[in-house]
């Protein structure tokens, strides 16, 4: 199985291409900067040097050709301004499934935000940020022939993952390590019975893959 994940040195994303890598699976990871392939190759994944936000979709669909699995982690992050919000994890995300749908992949993951909404109000970059994420899954929805299924974490920390999560339509706010949502998302790589589904993710008492697996088909 091949596997392209946007946003490839993202701090989930290197946490998710080695838990996908030391299932023996092909990863790459698309970066913009070169000096970051290194981390990409110590975590197993190929690194892909490509610009998401300005990119053709013919491009990145090239890049996807032959991947079984698109993975979109990637984000403007927390120091960037109100219009890197809508060109990344607005513009980039729509680009990235318009290109996975163009290339024929079928199973796409999205990593969204607990509280997107496309109808979020406010002027602020945090609401500027919650009303592209939900954009993004919104356009997302309408692509037919994608098999998508969209994660929606809590507040992300680094604390150590405990392998025990909370994974429902709606679980209300929380915290959630970055640990435990690589790992969801490797889970939800191999279940594609979670497509269709949007899910929110904190931390809980259910081991992952029994959470993925409760999940699965509803």
């Amino acid at each position: 199985m091949r596997i392209v994940i946007a946003g490839g040195h993202g701090r989930i994303a290197l946490r998710l291409e080695r838990l996908l890598a030391a299932r023996g699976y092909e990863v790459a990871g698309i970066i913009r900067d070169p000096e970051q392939g290194a981390d990409l190759r110590e975590a197993g994944a190929e690194p892909v040097l490509c610009d998401l936000e300005s990119a053709s979709v013919e491009h990145v669909a090239g890049i996807l050709h032959g991947a079984d699995v698109a993975v979109f982690a990637a984000g403007a992050g927390p120091g960037s301004g109100a219009g890197r919000k809508e060109t990344v994890d607005r513009g980039a995300a729509v680009l990235f499934a318009d290109a996975a749908e163009r290339a024929r992949v079928r199973r796409f993951l999205m990593v969204s935000s607990m509280g997107a909404d496309p109808r979020h109000e406010g002027d602020e970059v945090f609401d500027v940020y919650l009303r592209a994420k939900g954009e993004a899954d919104e356009y997302l929805r309408t692509r037919l022939g994608l098999e998508w299924t969209v994660l929606r974490p809590g507040t992300l920390t680094d604390d150590p993952g405990t392998g025990l999560v909370r994974l429902e339509a709606h679980t209300g706010p929380g915290r959630v390590p970055r640990d435990d949502v690589a790992a969801v998302l490797a889970e939800l790589v191999d279940t594609p019975a979670t497509a269709g589904l949007t899910l929110e993710l904190v931390s809980g008492s259910t081991p992952v893959s029994v959470a993925v697996k409760d999940v699965a088909g509803n």
